[in-house]
């Protein structure tokens, strides 16, 4: 019995043993048929040199620390100007004494604050010193308030002026103005306005008693890799019972600010074409636009009149300034 049992075992190991090697390859086979999961692709940055495709545009460089500009939610701007005449909308300011051309030095300050796609409120002020002013070396003093809206394509601005003619109260005025500037960009696709053309009016609700209307246009020439931009400008104005405009009747004892209630106050009154330059001054100073963006620039202009009727001056005039703004 005991002798059986064992040839029984020693059979059955002897089947086992030539089972397992038969299972072991029809395995062997059956895994060999799947398809293997594809090794997990490589990022560009992760491929070898030799396989990495060479791009034909440059890499894009580094934002440079003196690019950095104030992006806080106020904003300010200072315009300081030495120029050759005040012409204020076609009008010699600077006629009433000193000789041809003498110089004026402009002042204008101005805060604003981003409110984001809401109005953007200012507030500001504007002065002219004209040291050959018979009556003051502070011929005019202007503060303003209004704000600015971007709807693009549309950019309006609407405000307040007060005229402060220091020792000429007689002719203080006031008035509210609104300016709609198109971006032209919006409909020719193109990256910069190409005319950016603007409507600007003002009402004078004080002497003037009427309206003033300009029409203009402007294109900024870039000059790539220097720091210049030129800007040509060109507008025409028409005056709509504007007593400001009215030629003064005799005697003339102050023609830059003389005017007439009753003469013909109506219709086109002047143009003006002209260039400004303007040099980007942070990259020679070396300094980061996060502590504000300083500007050079130059001006160049020429007025004339148009309706002999309206009071206009005939002058080819400009000047140099710095601009800083925060």
């Amino acid at each position: 019995m005991g002798n059986r049992w064992w040839r029984c075992f020693a059979v059955s190991a002897a089947g086992i043993m030539l089972v397992l090697p038969q299972t072991s390859r029809a395995q062997t086979s059956y895994t060999s048929t799947q398809p293997e999961s594809p090794p997990p692709a490589r990022s560009r940055s992760q491929q070898p040199p030799a396989l990495q495709a060479e791009s034909v545009y440059a890499p894009p460089e580094p934002a440079r620390e003196i690019d950095a500009a104030n992006e806080g939610g106020v904003n300010f701007n200072l315009d300081v100007l030495f120029m050759s005449d005040y012409i204020w909308r076609g009008i010699d300011r600077s006629e009433s004494g000193g000789a041809e051309d003498s110089p004026n030095l402009m002042f204008d300050a101005k805060i604003s604050f981003n409110a984001g796609r809401y109005p953007h409120p200012f507030i500001g002020i504007f002065a002219n010193v004209y040291d050959s002013d018979p009556e003051s070396r502070f011929e005019e003093i202007r503060p303003y308030f209004g704000f600015d809206w971007n709807l693009r394509p549309f950019l309006f601005t609407v405000g307040y002026n007060s005229y402060i003619f220091p020792d000429r109260d007689q002719f203080n005025t006031a008035e509210v103005f609104v300016n709609c500037k198109l971006d032209d960009s919006y409909f020719f696709r193109t990256e910069q306005p190409i005319l950016s053309p603007y409507l600007f009016a003002a009402y004078d609700f004080v002497e003037g008693k009427g309206v003033y209307l300009e029409l203009g246009i402007s294109h900024d020439f870039v000059i790539e890799d220097t720091n210049f931009t030129l800007t040509p400008q060109a507008h025409v104005a028409y005056v709509n019972s504007d007593h400001i405009f009215a030629q003064p009747t005799p005697p003339v004892t102050d023609p830059a600010f003389q005017f007439s209630k009753t003469g013909p106050d109506t219709g086109f009154q002047h143009w003006q074409v002209g260039i400004v330059m303007t040099y980007k001054l942070n990259d020679l100073i070396n300094l980061p636009r996060r502590w504000g963006a300083f500007d050079l620039k130059g001006y160049l202009f020429y007025t004339d009149g148009i309706d002999n009727d309206l009071r206009s001056s005939t002058e080819l005039w400009g000047g140099v300034g710095i601009s800083f703004s925060y």
